[in-house]
């Protein structure tokens, strides 16, 4: 696994050389073609991605409406983590929007991983912390704006 990679993810940002050395071994690359779905909302989620190259659609089944895009994804995202640091199932479906690589850590790894190097676990859980508040104070904005949208 490329160093460069996982240091422009924000996960893994704030790592050192040795640190980033220490994470590379433990993911695993996977390939999917365009239109192939990753994993799907409600299974369980034992592993977190990060995108190598290609891109990857975030969506959700609305019913009588469809497949809601909430995101698509670029080389160097991470996507998957909540399940993997809650073990809970899947919120949301991942698609490949084009042929992508996505490197692969598992939970048990991870958890191995944060469980023998603490200063790791401590940067990683950081960074864990900014992502999702980031992505709260997104959906709060989101939330916002459709409420008072549809007010009138």
């Amino acid at each position: 696994m490329n160093h460069s990679l996982l240091r422009n993810t924000a996960l893994f940002a704030d790592l050192d050389e040795a640190q980033l050395g220490r994470v590379a071994e433990i993911c695993r690359e996977q390939t999917y073609r365009s239109g192939e779905t990753i994993f799907r909302e409600g299974e369980p989620g034992n592993r977190l991605f990060i995108i190598v190259s290609g891109s990857v659609r975030i969506s959700r089944d609305i019913p009588n409406a469809g497949e809601e895009a909430l995101a698509v994804l670029k080389p160097g995202t991470c996507f998957g983590e909540m399940s993997v640091l809650d073990r809970s199932e899947r919120s949301t479906d991942a698609i490949a929007a084009e042929d992508c690589v996505v490197a692969t850590i598992t939970r048990p790894d991870l958890e191995m991983l944060l469980e023998f190097d603490k200063e790791l676990a401590y940067v990683v859980l950081r960074s864990f912390v900014r992502m999702l508040s980031g992505r709260l104070r997104a959906t709060n904005d989101n939330l916002r704006t459709f409420l008072a949208m549809s007010m009138f």
